[in-house]
């Protein structure tokens, strides 16, 4: 009996690893999700995954892919398949780049470190924010893939072109202009945790931290989690608690125009790209003034609570400067057919930072590497469904439609 039940029956060696149990049971970035809701404290979770006011905007970024059809052809060789473009005239394996996160190191103590590590043996940009954990030429001494670094401009503008010229020396390929962010946005999750920098330590995160003793003992045994680049450069000092909203209103430079462009543009010498473009308006000024690209974003719907969806945006901007300028979608992407859609409607490509954040709190940078995984082994299989071998020179009429 027992024979016959061997014969077809084969048993799983057992995995040691919890980590790799969790990752191997994951299906797809909703179970990574989970894990790392259960693996962070309740306000460092919600940091990540909260979003400005009723967080309707976060919803509909994700919610929007499911409008764009796309038209499936068969009996097509799809034996090879390409999914190698350029962005900024960098050549990329996949038409993915990945987004700047602030704070990153709260959800891991490598941080960004482990981030760009796992965006190296992939060969894709990883974009280091102004507000990184570590430092500007830390993670150039890790990173194997292109580098940009994203610019918040300082009313110390001074600061500002330092943050710069350290960026173009430690090697990083292109500057990321964030421009949706004149002011801070209400994030009502982390009004109602209370959450500060430094984190202050009361009650409630007292609880959660029991609740959650290997990210506490890693908090308290790993360095202070600071804004590396800007450590001793602002006038927040670090000495009393500040919500984040008090701290970009008092930092971040409200008057940042489209003048302020030549400048930049002048210190770096490198290509520009402005993330946080919303309406075909600015997309058109930003092709006038000569950017290299423009990354459709709200933020993660971090901000305002009401912009339209970057995918929905799309194809009015690709008819408006899809020949004039590059253009990428950031925000809601969670799958790899989520990015063939958004360049079959004719985006260069697209960013994200949800999807690797939720792994680097999962697991850490294991966890990093099943997101980028997961993405893109469901970009070429999205391809070959759908009988297209080439992801910079799609077949017109690869999209059946696009619902309102």
């Amino acid at each position: 009996m027992l024979k016959s039940v061997r014969s077809v029956v084969q048993l799983r060696k057992f995995e040691l690893s919890k980590t790799t149990r969790l990752l191997n049971a994951c299906g797809d970035l909703d179970d990574l999700r989970a894990i790392a809701k259960k693996r962070l404290p309740g306000g460092v979770f919600d940091y990540f995954d909260g979003a400005a006011e009723d967080e309707v905007t976060k919803v509909e970024n994700s919610r929007a892919f499911a409008n764009v059809e796309l038209r499936p052809r068969i009996l097509r060789d799809v034996s090879k398949i390409d999914t190698s473009t350029t962005i900024m005239g960098q050549p990329v394996p996949f038409p993915i780049a990945l987004s700047p996160t602030g704070f990153t190191r709260i959800a891991h103590p490598q941080g960004e470190l482990a981030v760009a590590r796992v965006a190296g043996r992939f060969g894709l940009p990883f974009t280091l924010s102004t507000l990184g954990t570590r430092s500007i030429e830390e993670v150039a001494a890790v990173a194997t893939g292109p580098l940009w670094y994203q610019l918040y401009v300082w009313k110390d503008r001074g600061l500002s072109r330092e943050l710069v010229q350290r960026a173009k020396a430690a090697g990083y390929k292109s500057i990321m202009l964030t421009v949706d962010t004149p002011v801070f946005g209400r994030r009502e999750r982390d009004v109602r945790r209370g959450f500060t920098l430094p984190p202050k330590i009361g009650l409630e995160t007292f609880i959660d931290g029991i609740r959650h003793p290997k990210w506490t003992w890693d908090f308290v045994r790993n360095e202070p989690i600071t804004f590396s680049a800007v450590a001793g450069r602002s006038d927040v000092d670090g000495s009393r608690a500040i919500t984040l909203a008090d701290y970009v209103n008092s930092q971040f430079d409200p008057t940042l125009s489209w003048k302020d462009l030549a400048w930049i543009r002048e210190e770096s010498g490198l290509p520009i790209m402005l993330k946080g473009i919303q309406s075909v308006e600015d997309a058109l000024v930003a092709a006038e003034m000569g950017v290299n690209a423009i990354a459709l974003s709200n933020h993660g719907g971090r901000q305002y609570d009401g912009s339209p969806a970057p995918i929905a945006l799309l194809p009015e901007v690709m008819q408006s400067v899809g020949d004039r300028i590059e253009v990428l979608v950031d925000g809601g992407v969670r799958r790899g057919s989520d990015v063939v859609k958004a360049c079959a409607l004719g985006a260069r490509g697209v960013m994200f930072g949800r999807p690797y954040l939720y792994g680097l709190g999962a697991a850490g940078e294991p966890g990093v590497q099943w997101a980028l995984d997961h993405i893109t082994q469901g970009v070429t299989r999205t391809m070959a469904l759908i009988g297209e071998t080439s992801i910079a020179n799609m077949s017109d009429g690869v999209v059946k439609r696009v619902r309102q």
